[in-house]
């Protein structure tokens, strides 16, 4: 990416992402970013973030494992817990979507999406699917679902049935280990489970379009593979980008910064 790209890409970043692409499909994230942390926030160091989200105000956060999974709703500046739904022991939650007023939270092995309706997160019902439930994020028209494949799932809000798939590619290899996802300007940033890289994605062909280094975030937590970088969320009135980690303290607010190039010598 150029200077002159990266110029615009920060402006419209800093100016609710609103440039005229003048119908190019471009987007402000497309490129290869790193960051600044603007500030830290209080996270459940218990958590172990599936799917990550910002609305009206509140964090809604679903976490996963046997025994221990729930979907809560956080206020942001304090952390507490203003509304928790606990899930069976059989289930683990993963990925988390707002669409529409209502709450989607995948299951890892069970196979269900269960819904959520808001302000209440009273359940209303579940969908069955095929395969893993790993990411989930909604484009305002339909869902988008990552299962660990290279694959995007879009899928139907009324039944989530498959309506079709996009192949992740980057640089001519496919790009598989997708986990939790947000849709911002027009693209997918998902996070590679266990890496520090979050990509940017075209949702229509799939094409990897830019990719964000998250490294040196945070210290890892002490002999806890587990303890990885999961959950992105955004704030289009705050124009505002959050991210976080399973069993991390910390939820960072960051600020994009264009990476530095290397050159060869």
């Amino acid at each position: 990416m150029t200077a002159a790209r990266h110029a615009v890409a920060s402006l419209c970043l800093a100016t609710l992402l609103g440039c005229d692409r003048s119908g190019s499909g471009a987007s402000a994230f497309d490129g290869d970013w790193t960051y600044e942390v603007v500030r830290r926030l209080p996270h459940d160091s218990r958590a172990y973030t599936q799917g990550l989200l910002f609305h009206d105000g509140s964090f809604y956060e679903s976490s996963g494992g046997y025994g221990r999974s729930w979907l809560r709703q956080v206020e942001p500046e304090s952390g507490r817990v203003l509304k928790e739904v606990r899930q069976a022991p059989n289930v683990f939650a993963e990925g988390l979507a707002l669409h529409a007023s209502t709450l989607y939270q995948l299951s890892w092995k069970n196979q269900r999406v269960a819904l959520y309706s808001l302000p209440e997160l009273k359940a209303l019902t579940t969908f069955p699917y095929l395969g893993d439930g790993w990411g989930l994020t909604s484009d305002g028209q339909t869902l988008i679902m990552s299962d660990g494949t290279e694959f995007l799932r879009f899928m139907d809000p009324l039944t989530f049935r498959e309506l079709r798939r996009a192949r992740v590619m980057q640089d001519g290899r496919a790009r598989d280990q997708l986990n939790e996802l947000e849709f911002v300007d027009g693209r997918v940033l998902a996070n590679v489970w266990k890496s520090d890289e979050v990509l940017v994605i075209e949702p229509r062909s799939g094409q990897v379009t830019g990719t964000i280094d998250l490294s040196h975030l945070i210290e890892r937590v002490p002999d806890d593979p587990d303890a990885v970088l999961n959950g992105i969320a955004y704030d289009p009135d705050g124009e505002r980008l959050f991210v976080t980690g399973k069993l991390w303290p910390t939820l960072f607010e960051i600020r994009l910064v264009p990476k530095p190039q290397q050159h060869e010598r």
